[in-house]
């Protein structure tokens, strides 16, 4: 195991490649470690694999990997963290609007302790003085933000910068895929890891276009909905989708106890309470009050059911993987004797 990877995603990255990989090596020598600089070719369409060929017969330490298509960012990410060997990983884009000078002082924030005299696990990167469009870019990615750290309960400045630095025991428990990239310092914690941000510099991209932009947002919100799921109910589905049934059951319950009351009052000669001359009826003959409450009823069943059929799912998963459902950081035991 080497002491330090770096896992680049790369899609049509021709132009950017030399330098990226020039100063990745400016900036990784002076640190003393040994490391490997992996790269992912997400399926490019102009000559980025050649130009990384050209670049692992210039410099030391280069691992390509190459995808047989375009599979999407997540995809390259989740390549070059299993594909690498570190103990700490760090991810950065390969457009070189993150800059590698900052990995130093990335990797010395992982080495400070929170308040609870733990190491960081997780180091975020903050574009605090972001180079990009306000209204297409700083805009939705500032309202994206406090969306995710809201509904995550990890609140960072910025989910989007790829620059991160995670611990390997941390980060080989997080499995990605559709566009979770996004959320891995929430699916971090939710393995049990420390998760801290740090500002960064970002420049203006110097060649090319994004090639990951706010096309993806839709997809982004339903695997937003997935990584809540994940982080809340994922050892309990009973307490979500129960919680629907009842609901629907309550609606059922509270709609049959009108019709039901209002047909007694009418046994006892009262007038009917909706409407008046011709168009007064009892509830009882109105279809809707009748359809309605058996519709919602049916909804409770079928969620309370789907929620004992997903816990069912959950311990199968658990108990057939010999999976648990914790992680434990470290165990100390005291001396014999």
């Amino acid at each position: 195991m080497t002491d330090l990877s770096v896992a680049v995603p790369i899609y049509n990255e021709e132009e950017s490649i030399p330098l990226l990989c020039e100063k990745l090596h400016e900036a990784l020598e002076p640190l003393g470690k040994s490391y490997e600089i992996v790269l992912v070719d997400d399926g490019s369409k102009d000559r980025s694999w050649s130009v990384m060929c050209d670049m692992a017969k210039k410099y030391p330490h280069l691992k390509l990997v190459r995808f047989r298509r375009n599979f999407g960012q997540t995809a390259a990410m989740a390549a070059g963290i299993n594909e690498s060997t570190g103990a700490v990983v760090v991810t950065m884009d390969a457009d070189l609007q993150n800059d590698p000078k900052d990995i130093p002082a990335v990797l010395a924030k992982l080495e400070e302790t929170d308040e609870t005299g733990r190491k960081w696990d997780v180091v975020s990167g903050w574009r605090k003085n972001r180079k990009d469009a306000l209204v297409s870019r700083k805009i939705p990615s500032m309202l994206a933000n406090r969306l995710i750290g809201k509904m995550t309960g990890v609140r960072l400045h910025d989910y989007g910068c790829s620059l991160k630095a995670y611990r390997r025991e941390i980060i080989s428990q997080v499995h990605l895929y559709g566009e979770l990239h996004r959320f891995v310092p929430a699916l971090c914690r939710l393995a049990g890891g420390s998760v801290t941000e740090m500002p960064v510099d970002h420049h203006a991209r110097a060649f090319g276009t994004s090639k990951y932009g706010i096309s993806r947002t839709f997809r982004v919100v339903l695997d937003l909905l997935l990584v809540k799921f994940l982080m809340t109910y994922s050892t309990r589905p009973i307490q979500i989708f129960g919680k629907i049934g009842l609901w629907f059951g309550f609606a059922a319950a509270f709609l049959f106890g009108v019709v039901f009351c209002e047909g007694l009052w009418n046994t006892c000669g009262g007038a009917p309470w909706f409407g008046s001359g011709e168009t007064a009826t009892i509830l009882a003959k109105r279809p809707f009050w009748i359809v309605t409450p058996l519709m919602f009823l049916g909804f409770a069943m079928q969620f309370i059911v789907l929620g004992l059929l997903a816990e069912l799912q959950t311990r199968t998963y658990h108990e057939t993987q010999g999976k648990q459902i914790y992680s434990i950081k470290e165990v100390v035991e005291s001396p014999a004797g």
